[in-house]
């Protein structure tokens, strides 16, 4: 951690010299504000999204009217978090910061609608993004977004 106007920053997690606008596919989590389980619950290990997790479900699938090279891969909404694997078909001016800009402003703004306030926001600041290189780790990483919901329990405190 480096000091900026005296404060501690993290650095970038991201990898230097790559542009994050190239054709490929792409791991994305977002977590909500503080970790809260706004989206919904886990029952039996299935997802019960409630409105806002609608809401987020709607943006989502609507991101790709707005960015042609986008293409929504697995995906799934958690309470306090959504993982996705987002595909950019081709190089063009938006990238992956601008499709989780996008998304958290797109369903933060119709949330905020919903229950009347700005406060708490819906999301953290940041997100953390994975490039997937090659056919057998997309394979690993939708297994993991698909069974994602099963594991919730499992190494919580209840």
């Amino acid at each position: 951690m480096t000091l900026f106007k005296n404060k501690y920053r993290s650095e970038t997690t991201r990898l230097k010299g790559f542009d994050y606008a190239s054709p490929g596919a792409y791991f994305i989590t977002i977590c909500t504000y503080n970790r809260e389980h706004v989206f919904g619950k886990i029952i039996n290990g299935t997802m019960m999204v409630n409105e806002t997790g609608k809401i987020v479900n709607e943006c989502l699938h609507d991101l790709p009217n707005h960015y042609p090279n986008l293409k929504i891969d697995e995906y799934v909404i958690m309470p306090d978090h959504i993982h996705c694997i987002m595909v950019i078909t081709e190089k063009y001016t938006h990238g992956i910061f601008e499709f989780v800009r996008a998304l958290k402003s797109f369903s933060s703004r119709r949330i905020n609608e919903m229950r009347k306030n700005k406060f708490p926001p819906i999301w953290q600041s940041r997100f953390y993004d994975h490039i997937i290189r090659n056919e057998y780790e997309l394979n690993i990483i939708r297994n993991y977004i698909i069974n994602n919901p099963k594991k919730w329990n499992k190494g919580r405190n209840k």
